[in-house]
């Protein structure tokens, strides 16, 4: 791919995956096909993270664990919070807010790895961040909509644990170490793969929207105020709730990023096998907003100057 047309679509990735939904939205055929390799999608996505990174990246995140911890808690504390709220105000019916509240007490998803990079904040936080997010979620999801929806779910430790492995982080570390060791070799592949990943999820983007065409064109107006209203205070509150606790405005970015971001899939999932398909409304319409407002927020602050470079030296990846 040549270096222009690379560049080209990494500053055009909002118009793109806006595009793809739409013609995902008039002709599903044209991205629904691509359902059965979304996790390979997702794994290639990974791996180009991994290139643009360094295992010393890794480690300084290792250094600051309790802003690691700090992002895992805010997510299972304020996107739960939030849904909880929304459902309320807006007095949705049970099956909708069963399924807004589900959402909530997700995980983060692995498309907030890839926001973290186009919005110049700490991709190896973000990543670490994700990992503790999905491995606590069999104990924690479950707790949490016992709790808030007074209904019981079940989450498959084991199958998280292998999704987590070959989706995240199998790829990042093949990444890691191909760097490593053909750094000098790879040069002028690095540069390419970040348009990669902004092709890839755009594809991934349309693909969930394909699936979703009909509950889309409905237009549910209440679920999509719900999980507009849900989407975007927790980017508020995880932006804010890290500034409070003495975060660097980098990291607040990556944290509002990892806050807002959820596993919707697994949302999905589970509404689906315990509630019904009412339920799973909310997770598959918070799957297409919180990718076009996450790469929506990662241009506004890519725009918005870099403050964060002064802040910490190392705490992006650097595109080589």
């Amino acid at each position: 791919m040549p270096g222009n047309l690379a560049q080209w679509i990494e500053r055009h990735f909002l118009t793109l995956a806006v595009g793809f939904s739409a013609l995902a939205l008039l002709h599903p055929p044209l991205f629904a096909w691509i359902r059965p390799h979304i996790s390979l999608g997702l794994g290639i996505i990974m791996f180009g993270m991994g290139l643009t990174l360094e295992f010393s990246d890794f480690v300084r995140v290792g250094r600051q664990w309790r802003t690691a911890g700090l992002g895992v808690a805010l997510q299972y504390v304020l996107m739960p919070a939030i849904a909880w709220t929304v459902c309320l105000a807006l007095n949705l019916p049970t099956e909708a807010a069963l399924g807004v509240i589900l959402v909530g007490c997700c995980p983060s998803g692995t498309a907030s790895n890839v926001v973290a990079y186009f919005a110049r904040a700490d991709v190896p936080l973000s990543v670490v961040m994700t990992l503790a997010s999905t491995l606590l979620a069999p104990l924690v999801t479950p707790a949490l909509v016992e709790l808030l929806a007074g209904a019981r779910v079940e989450v498959d430790f084991w199958a998280m644990v292998r999704s987590v492995f070959w989706i995240v982080l199998f790829p990042l570390l093949d990444g890691l170490v191909l760097r490593r060791l053909l750094r000098k070799r790879l040069s002028g592949v690095i540069g390419i793969f970040p348009s990669i990943s902004v092709l890839t999820i755009s594809a991934v983007i349309a693909c969930v929207v394909a699936l979703n065409q009909k509950t889309i064109l409905q237009f549910p107006a209440l679920v999509m105020l719900a999980v507009v209203l849900h989407n975007g205070l927790g980017f508020l509150c995880g932006y804010w709730g890290a500034k409070a606790m003495g975060g660097t405005r980098q990291a607040a970015r990556t944290i509002s990023i990892e806050v807002g971001i959820q596993n919707s899939g697994l949302a999905v999932a589970l509404a689906g096998t315990f509630f019904g398909p009412g339920a799973a409304l909310a997770g598959a319409i918070f799957s297409l907003w919180q990718n076009l407002a996450g790469m929506t927020l990662a241009r506004f602050w890519t725009r918005g100057g870099n403050g964060d470079e002064e802040e910490s030296s190392g705490g992006n990846n650097a595109r080589a």
